[in-house]
């Protein structure tokens, strides 16, 4: 029996992973950087801001910005990527709202609290969630389970019993860490993620029903 779901919010519920990529990429091209777009998507899917800024850290040691200045940089950019488009994944949002109608529903994220909270009123879905945690909120980042066992404490409900919607492969290797069920969310025109530790991939939520889920009509 389920009791509790958590989504991740980048890539599950808005569109905007590969618009972080984008702007991580552009950014550091600007800067004197090169960063080949695969290495890009290789550094940012997925992974939480502090995480993104200690590899870029690392490859780049010359790179000299402290990490409050690195997201204010990123941030204009990706939203200017962000107004050329609409980027919500509405299956995903629609799935949640009519989960949170029955279950107690919150979202993990890696972004920043800034970029979780705009992301949350562009979906306006604030209603609809107990709470979310960003990438302040916890340490280390996916594919560490922390965030998703903070979560269920939060939840009120054992890991065991919660099931998480995630789109990357440490999203998913941390929802499993954690004990949880976990769905991925596989979309056919975007980067491939390793996510065959989920115990269902899907190509679009709107499909997921929890009845079918916990009879294994769905696989």
């Amino acid at each position: 029996m389920l009791k509790a779901f958590i989504f991740d919010m980048d890539g599950t519920l808005l569109d905007s992973e590969i618009l972080w990529v984008e702007a991580v990429e552009k950014h550091l091209n600007d800067s004197g950087f090169p960063l080949p777009r695969e290495e890009a998507i290789d550094i940012v899917y997925g992974v939480s801001w502090c995480d993104v800024y200690a590899e870029i850290r690392r490859r780049f040691p010359g790179f000299g910005l402290g990490y409050p200045q690195f997201v204010s940089a990123i941030g204009p950019i990706f939203t200017r990527l962000r107004h050329r488009r609409d980027i919500r994944i509405h299956s995903s949002i629609g799935l949640l709202r009519k989960l949170a109608r029955e279950y107690p529903v919150c979202i993990v994220s890696g972004s920043s609290t800034d970029g979780v909270n705009d992301g949350i009123d562009a979906m306006g879905i604030r209603q609809d969630i107990r709470f979310f945690l960003a990438a302040e909120d916890y340490s280390p980042g996916k594919p560490d389970p922390t965030c998703f066992l903070m979560a269920a404490e939060r939840l009120e409900a054992p890991p065991a019993r919660c099931l998480v919607f995630e789109d990357s492969r440490v999203g998913v290797q941390a929802a499993k860490a954690a004990g949880m069920h976990c769905v991925a969310l596989s979309r056919p025109d975007r980067p491939v993620q390793d996510v065959s530790l989920a115990d269902l991939v899907l190509a679009d939520l709107g499909e997921f029903s929890v009845d079918d889920y916990l009879s294994g009509a769905i696989r």
